[in-house]
């Protein structure tokens, strides 16, 4: 049985990042363990590359062999390779790429500099995913917008009625860029830990709605990706709410 989602409230952002960091290292730490390598889904924005330069901080990243771990994303906007509003090159500026991570284990979702359209990138990415993946991912990283969406699925958007899929062409998405990829929810739901990282209180009401009975995840779509392990909302006060 999946359990239910825990919430841990940090005083700041800066708090919620090194929390998530702390948990992330432990779980990687974990898997690794036991595994020849983690599988990682990671997020963009703020909080998303803020997360890697606490990992860096945090000593215990230096007790890890990052290149047994590998990387991906949950959605990236469709624009060439080291666009700076790419998610990845943000977490790459970010200390992603100081990590020592394997380039070969690092995958990028390719732009419109690599392939004509985004179906032709989500397809590949697909296909990546299928040759590299476990079958789940150990942790998936995850930001959420005030509107209440995560990775590149918006509320009321068709993206969302993608089934049978690991990944969708975003188009028209109502927050710029508007052309994205994006693994979709039967993908996300695939994981063991489901670690979500949000902050300020524009972001409040979403939160409040993603925790409400019966909330779907066609209005609220942060209310849907549960880990069979674990799902933690690590949230600074103001996002919390009162």
């Amino acid at each position: 049985m999946t359990p239910e989602p825990t919430r841990l409230v940090l005083p700041t952002p800066r708090a919620v990042a090194d929390a998530a960091a702390a948990h992330l290292l432990l779980r990687i730490d974990e898997v690794l363990a036991r595994d020849p390598e983690a599988q990682l889904a990671l997020t963009g924005g703020s909080l998303g590359s803020a997360l890697w330069r606490s990992v860096l901080d945090d000593p215990r990243s230096e007790l890890i062999d990052w290149s047994r771990v590998r990387v991906w994303w949950g959605d990236e906007r469709w624009l060439p390779l080291g666009d700076p509003d790419r998610n990845d090159t943000q977490n790459d500026a970010a200390g992603l790429e100081r990590l020592g991570l394997d380039p070969a284990m690092v995958h990028r979702v390719l732009g419109p500099d690599q392939v004509s359209t985004a179906e032709e990138s989500a397809a590949a990415y697909a296909a990546t995913i299928k040759a590299h993946g476990k079958g789940s991912w150990d942790v998936v990283l995850l930001g959420m917008g005030p509107d209440g969406h995560i990775a590149s699925l918006f509320p009321r958007h068709p993206a969302q009625r993608v089934t049978d899929a690991l990944t969708v062409a975003v188009h028209d998405s109502p927050k710029p860029p508007p052309t994205r990829v994006s693994l979709t929810f039967e993908c996300l739901e695939r994981t063991q830990s489901v670690l979500l990282l949000v902050a300020g209180a524009e972001k409040a009401d979403a939160v409040a709605a993603a925790h409400r009975p019966g909330v779907t995840g066609w209005d609220v779509p942060a209310s849907v990706p549960r880990g069979s392990r674990e799902t933690v909302w690590f949230l600074d006060m103001a996002a919390a709410g009162p």
